[in-house]
């Protein structure tokens, strides 16, 4: 796409959308973490189950640390990788109590130095909760900034900095969710809906699949 193809691109996104979220449910900063953490290689849906029986008991670093990692592994064991998962849940707890007052660091490098948390998760939490205009890639992410040609790149690393290059400023804030939305509802893997896409006509490939 060309730069004014991305402007309008995104603008379309947000005419029908005008205040994207996340799908995952959360009260605070903190669930919204575990949340996070929770949905790798994961489904929004099944972690939104697991953490509305999680959260009913225990939705603080201090309350979850007291639950421990077998209980944790209760209420979690439907996700995948949930041995790791509560493992490095327990973990961040307690380097939350230990060096940052309970609280959910607000920097890329304290959030990374989190058990469990990367660059995308990161990502997500500093745009999701603290409204920082960082653009997680995902897989929904990956796929749609290239096939588009938003933002074409061999690895995360390559989207992600060719999103925050080629993304108008007024749009950043929001562009990761656009995006996610998009590529789970519309420009899904395996056969785009192409026909009923709002890009199609800017879209660099849109077709190959008509």
């Amino acid at each position: 796409m060309t730069p004014r193809q991305i402007t309008t691109a995104f603008k379309r996104l947000q005419k029908n959308t005008p205040t994207p979220t996340t799908e995952l449910n959360y009260q605070s900063e903190f669930e919204l973490l575990i949340s996070v953490m929770l949905s790798a290689q994961a489904t929004d849906v099944s972690v939104n189950l697991a953490t509305k029986k999680l959260f009913a008991v225990a939705n603080t670093p201090q309350s979850i640390k007291d639950l421990g990692v077998t209980k944790i592994k209760r209420y979690i064991k439907t996700i995948g990788l949930f041995n790791t998962k509560a493992n490095n849940i327990i973990k961040t707890c307690m380097l939350l109590l230990a060096k940052h007052n309970g609280q959910v660091p607000q920097t890329r490098e304290q959030l990374e130095a989190l058990p469990g948390v990367g660059r995308k998760t990161a990502n997500v939490i500093l745009n999701t909760a603290f409204g920082q205009p960082t653009i997680a890639v995902d897989t929904h992410i990956f796929r749609v900034s290239n096939r588009t040609g938003i933002a074409p790149g061999k690895n995360v690393l390559e989207v992600e900095t060719a999103l925050l290059n080629s993304v108008p400023d007024r749009f950043k804030k929001d562009a990761h969710h656009w995006l996610i939305l998009h590529g789970r509802y519309t420009c899904i893997a395996r056969k785009p809906k192409c026909a009923e896409c709002m890009l199609s006509d800017i879209c660099d490939t849109a077709h190959r699949y008509h």
